[in-house]
């Protein structure tokens, strides 16, 4: 079982799939263990606060909307507490 859990949100748009590829980079380049799931329901999407895809939620908390972050700039957010 996965000790973390990383959420794309957003409607499976370019921008998207691109902000998967690059959290799963990051997890990678970390050598962590994450579950990670895209979320494509708007109203899912809506419920978390999201106005601006794609968003980036690292265990339930969204820590990056509206913009396509680097696996640079990913790594930082999924060791943060």
């Amino acid at each position: 079982m996965a000790n973390l859990t990383v959420e794309i949100l957003g409607t499976g748009c370019k921008k998207c799939h691109q902000l998967e590829a690059n959290a799963r980079e990051a997890i990678a380049a970390l050598d962590l263990d994450a579950e990670v799931l895209h979320i494509t329901d708007l109203i899912k999407i809506a419920e978390r606060g999201v106005m601006k895809t794609p968003a980036l939620v690292v265990n339930g908390q969204v820590v990056s909307q509206g913009k396509v972050a680097t696996p640079e700039q990913i790594q930082p957010l999924l060791t943060a507490e």
